[in-house]
């Protein structure tokens, strides 16, 4: 199913992150937080976080059959998540909901049909229509859906060493109505920016990496904030078993 692209998606976010964090400049002169401070605070931040809620999407795979277009997250270390997953080139779109080893995924018609070949699609649409798909972490069809949602790993993934590379900070601006430093750098020359709160405490809230090919935004947000608790009632839940039927003819 599409969970491996769900996971290539969120380890596309520590790539992305992970050489920039790691390549910030020493502080400035001016008494403001330098380049090297503002990136290590952040980066601490984002790898001792209890939860958090990211967003990624990635332009260049809005035409791409198979790739993961968005996905929006919420997620924290004890294997909770709720959030939406897009693939490109009308792949449908997945809610996924986990809780512990719980997992609840409702998907659309369009998903189904992309996912499952020929009659098995229309039938998996039809049984599925309006309803979550519920099983647990070791079942099959679920089990890469609940290793994307894990925050433990993505941090693990996130963390890495500073370097005396440079990185320069930009003007302040704002991100969704936060004042914000950017931080500018390249990475295997394809340029990139992240943006870290200009108050304290200094919070990764997004970045960005475009080029050639590569059209990349990631944001965060709501740092240590739960992760919803609500689960899909049993009347709209249909038990994986169906699924892996449908996939076993």
């Amino acid at each position: 199913m599409a969970g491996r692209p769900l996971i290539c998606a969120a380890a596309s976010v520590a790539l992305l992150l992970t050489p920039a964090l790691a390549a910030a400049a020493p502080a400035d002169d001016t008494g403001d937080p330098g380049a090297r401070e503002l990136a290590r605070e952040a980066e601490d931040h984002l790898l001792h976080t209890h939860s958090l809620h990211m967003t990624w999407t990635d332009r260049t795979a809005a035409t791409k059959k198979g790739e993961v277009e968005s996905m929006d997250l919420a997620l924290d270390r004890d294997g909770n998540c709720v959030g939406t997953v897009r693939k490109g080139a009308d792949g449908g779109a997945v809610e996924i909901v986990k809780r512990g080893d719980e997992v609840w995924m409702k998907a659309d018609r369009a998903y189904w049909k992309a996912e499952l070949s020929g009659s098995e699609g229309n039938a998996a649409a039809e049984m599925f229509k309006d309803r979550y798909v519920h099983g647990t972490t070791h079942d099959g069809p679920l089990k890469s859906w609940g290793k994307a949602c894990d925050l433990n790993a993505f941090q693990k993934d996130m963390t890495g060493s500073f370097d005396e590379e440079s990185l320069a900070k930009g003007d302040r601006t704002e991100v969704d109505g936060i004042p914000v430093i950017p931080l500018k750098g390249e990475e295997d020359g394809t340029p990139f920016t992240l943006y870290v709160t200009s108050d304290s405490p200094h919070l990764l809230v997004g970045g960005t990496l475009k080029g050639d090919g590569t059209d990349l935004t990631v944001k965060f947000s709501d740092y240590g904030e739960p992760v919803p608790s609500a689960t899909p009632s049993v009347k709209e839940s249909v038990d994986v078993s169906k699924l892996e039927d449908l996939e076993n003819r």
